[in-house]
């Protein structure tokens, strides 16, 4: 599978959820290596820098990706909260986060793991307590579990995102049509 880490879905702590991929199926951990979790935290925008994570830094950010991906499936099925993934998501989000810093060159943001996952799980309590609630949908792709804001016009979407699945799925159905109409004796 492509260890690539993907942002389709409008928000840092949702696209944070979704770093296990296809969780009904083959699942795929997308913070198999300590490393791992340290370019998503740069390649999502949420430090500049991060110190080097250990496994422990890994183990407790999929703990609180599992707790806000339950929070954020419960939140989107008008479910109750889990109330262990609400204490953990808001015991991290109580520790020291992220802090930016002014330098000559502009603004920096140079954290430990932990401040990185505070900065995430802050982000998660903003988001499932603000206007864009209503906007959480999840991927019209069967196999995939991402969550995602959908912003469109009249709210139409139904991919996390068309290169990841939207593609996937209109290519299969054109398939299908193709099958379904060829002529007899073909």
């Amino acid at each position: 599978m492509n260890l690539t880490h993907v942002f389709v879905c409008e928000h840092p702590a949702l696209d944070f959820a979704a770093t296990l991929r296809a969780r009904r199926s083959t699942r795929f951990e997308m913070f198999a290596a300590p490393d791992r979790l340290d370019a998503w935290y740069l390649e999502s925008g949420i430090v500049d820098a991060v110190a080097p994570s250990q496994r422990r830094d890994v183990d407790q950010a999929v703990a609180v990706r599992e707790a806000v991906y339950s929070l954020v499936t419960a939140r989107c099925s008008g479910e109750e909260y889990d109330p262990g993934a609400l204490d953990l998501l808001n015991a991290t989000a109580r520790k020291p986060s992220a802090v930016p810093q002014l330098t000559a060159e502009g603004r920096r943001t140079v954290a430990t793991p932990e401040e990185a996952l505070s900065t995430v799980a802050r982000q998660a309590v903003e988001l499932l307590s603000g206007p864009d609630v209503p906007l959480l949908k999840e991927c019209g792709n069967p196999e995939c579990t991402r969550i995602y804001i959908d912003r469109s016009r009249g709210m139409r979407r139904q991919w996390c995102g068309m290169e990841s699945c939207g593609n996937k799925i209109k290519a299969a159905a054109y398939r299908a049509r193709k099958k379904s109409v060829q002529p007899a004796g073909a």
